[in-house]
This record gives structure tokens, C-alpha cells and sequence, in this order.
């Protein structure tokens, strides 16, 4: 029980962390899908 209660610290540890790295690759993402779509309404 002990090892998967480090191993669960470790992990929220890892992910607040690398937080913001996640959220600006997906909003990097997000914006890149939103503007190959506007271009196909454009065309």
C-alpha cells in the first residue's frame, strides 16, 4: 500500500509539474485545428 501511495505522489508530482506544458500544447493544438477549419469555410 506504501509503494502505490509514493508512486500516486510521484505521479501528481509529475503532472503539476508539467502542467502548463500540457495545457500550452493542447491550446497550440486547439488553435491550429480551428484555423485549418476556417480555411476549408473560406475556400
Amino acid at each position: 500500500m506504501q509503494t502505490v501511495q509514493n508512486g500516486y505522489r510521484g505521479l501528481s508530482l509529475l503532472i503539476d509539474l508539467n502542467w502548463d506544458r500540457a495545457l500550452y500544447v493542447s491550446t497550440v493544438t486547439l488553435s491550429l485545428g480551428i484555423g485549418a477549419w476556417m480555411a476549408t469555410l473560406v475556400q
